[in-house]
């Protein structure tokens, strides 16, 4: 674990894929972790059809997909973020998410979701702390085909990159007295050090599924983001979604 310490959420929307490589290179410049940084957007430009690699009978949030794909098939400095794949976000559709907000949508803003047809990212962005005209706005020019990058710094560095994303081509900036949410902030070894959100949309089988592949990531890599992602992933592999949005029907293997 670093010693990096986030307190607050820095946000902007992009209208460039350029500015979005920009702005990522000045944040890592200035000293933001890599793994504090969260990048959305539809419309990057790549070699594959982003379309190719999930369907929509994918859950609500269809899950993230493997991040060694996106790594590599994007030239830019997203490969340099954690935890980069693509979600399927209703009304909006297939969308590249990298670093914390992909376990930010998967698992606290799930709820906002669950069970709710007329829901979609601006729901999402007001559970994480955003006042419903910006994430309304939010949501509308991602849709458009603009970028949403979040950084997440200390509380004495809030000003200053708050400056620097409006210098780099940020509109519609926010600063959130809060960091996004994490699968497990404090550690990850039975069900009450699960997020409550991440908790109420998995079985019981589900949760042990979850934090018995969190904790081989985190172990290994050190990592949160990718820790929260693989353990996504294996309880995507092993169950199916209930009627309530609960990870809970173990599939059939042949």
């Amino acid at each position: 674990m670093s010693d990096y310490k986030a307190e607050r959420t820095i946000s902007g929307v992009f209208k460039q894929q350029e500015q979005v490589d920009n702005v990522i290179r000045r944040l890592l410049d200035r000293g933001v972790s890599r793994d504090h940084i969260s990048v959305m957007g539809n419309n990057f430009q790549s070699e594959t059809r982003i379309s190719g690699f999930i369907s929509k009978k994918d859950v609500i949030f269809g899950g993230l997909r493997s991040g060694a794909i996106f790594g590599s098939l994007f030239g830019s400095l997203l490969g340099l973020l954690s935890g980069v794949g693509v979600l399927f976000i209703p009304f909006i559709g297939s969308v590249v998410a990298a670093g914390p907000i992909g376990g930010a949508l998967l698992g606290a803003a799930s709820g906002a979701l669950a069970g709710s047809a007329g829901a979609g990212l601006a729901s999402v962005l007001v559970t994480l702390g955003m006042p419903e005209e910006k994430a309304a706005i939010y949501e509308t020019r991602l849709k458009a085909g603009e970028f949403i990058v979040m950084a997440e710094v200390p509380a004495d560095k809030s000003g200053e990159i708050l400056l620097l994303m409006e210098s780099a081509g940020g509109e519609e900036t926010h600063t959130s007295e809060s960091t996004l949410p994490r699968a497990c902030p404090d550690g990850c070894n039975n069900p009450e050090d699960l997020a409550p959100e991440v908790r109420s949309h998995l079985s019981e089988d589900a949760q042990k599924t979850f934090i018995e592949r969190y904790k081989a990531v985190f172990e290994d890599l050190k990592d949160e983001s990718k820790a929260e992602e693989a353990a996504w992933n294996a309880v995507h592999e092993k169950y199916e979604e209930d009627e309530n949005g609960v990870w809970s029907k173990q599939k059939v293997t042949t």
